[in-house]
């Protein structure tokens, strides 16, 4: 799960520090881009290891003052309780910039949430010193508008391609950091049941914005599905056309055979990421009527892991949505080794 929206939901002020894992070697318990923020409360939201660093990270954000950066790092190899793993051989190393929030950093990160919520992406380029401390940065909406040009930005440079983390550019001879933002991954729960209820919640903690749609509006409310983003209320051919985009993904779990072919038929062969079908492979046929299954389409949807229940398929389905977001399943369903692919380097 990304951190950073329910960073920007805790609204980040002056005094707050932002630390953000910029650089991993080796493997690690989060990936580059993590962040966590410090309220002067002394709160935090989000995490960036398995606990054994956040006590320290606290503690040295407490030395900064407004507008300066700072990084540490911090070996995660020992396998004894005098490394920063305390005892859990992790085998890495992990970069952690400190950022203490002023006026101006504050604008930024409002500007970048904007942008967020308004379902583009946001890449940050941060020129660094030496000692990894910040000195300067771009921002770059996903269409190369430029907020300010803190920064030489190589014109033929694949952005998109850039992976969060620190790159050197031999042309400038300086170190720059890259991350990404992106909106949060939207999941589409068509269809009010029971089992729509677990899947909605336990979508809504891992990142995702949840819509739930359902023509019976006294399934579809929000005391049913207090976690879910938007309700939309209607028949398919209602609500579907005006709701849905390309990188959407949709659970079909109506339980309504006419209702799940009506939504079928307009889901099919459109390039959405991910559209799992509830039910067997043999009730899924007879809603495809004979046409082959896309390579977007997972029936019986979830990992099979022998779920029984609501919260057991919900979780299923969570576990292969969250591959499916993580690229660690492929066009013919196979699955991959998610900790190898996710936390390796």
């Amino acid at each position: 799960m990304d951190n950073i929206h329910q960073i920007f939901k805790a609204s980040p002020t002056e005094g707050d520090v932002l630390a953000t894992v910029i650089q991993v070697n080796g493997s690690a318990y989060r990936k580059e881009g993590t962040t966590m923020l410090i309220k002067q409360s002394g709160s935090t939201i989000g995490v960036l290891s398995g606990g054994c660093l956040e006590e320290d990270i606290k503690y040295r954000a407490e030395t900064l003052i407004d507008g300066q950066s700072k990084s540490f790092l911090y070996n995660l190899k020992s396998e004894d309780d005098l490394g920063w793993g305390q005892g859990s051989g992790c085998n890495g190393e992990i970069r952690v910039l400190l950022e203490k929030i002023d006026a101006s950093y504050q604008a930024h990160l409002e500007k970048v949430n904007e942008q967020l919520l308004q379902g583009r992406s946001i890449l940050t380029v941060k020129k660094l010193s030496e000692d990894y401390e910040v000195i300067g940065y771009t921002v770059i909406v996903d269409d190369n508008n430029y907020w300010t040009k803190a920064l030489n930005i190589d014109a033929n440079m694949e952005l998109k391609e850039m992976k969060s983390g620190i790159h050197y550019s031999k042309e400038l001879s300086i170190y720059r950091y890259f991350q990404w933002f992106h909106p949060k991954p939207r999941l589409f729960i068509l269809g009010a049941g029971e089992d729509g209820v677990p899947l909605c919640d336990f979508a809504y903690k891992t990142g995702f914005h949840v819509t739930v749609a359902d023509w019976r509006e006294a399934l579809c409310s929000k005391e049913r599905f207090p976690q879910a983003d938007r309700l939309l209320i209607g028949f398919p051919h209602e609500v579907l056309p005006k709701a849905l985009h390309p990188q959407d993904h949709i659970v079909i779990m109506t339980h309504h055979f006419e209702r799940d072919k009506e939504i079928l038929q307009y889901v099919l062969n459109r390039p959405f990421k991910y559209i799992g079908i509830i039910g067997s492979n043999r009730r899924t046929m007879r809603l495809l009527e004979g046409e082959s299954v896309p390579s977007n389409v997972y029936t019986p949807v979830g990992l099979s892991i022998g779920a029984e229940g609501p919260e057991e398929i919900a979780i299923s389905v969570m576990a292969q949505l969250i591959a499916v977001k993580q690229k660690v399943v492929t066009e013919n369903g196979k699955q991959a080794n998610c900790r190898t692919l996710v936390y390796n380097k």
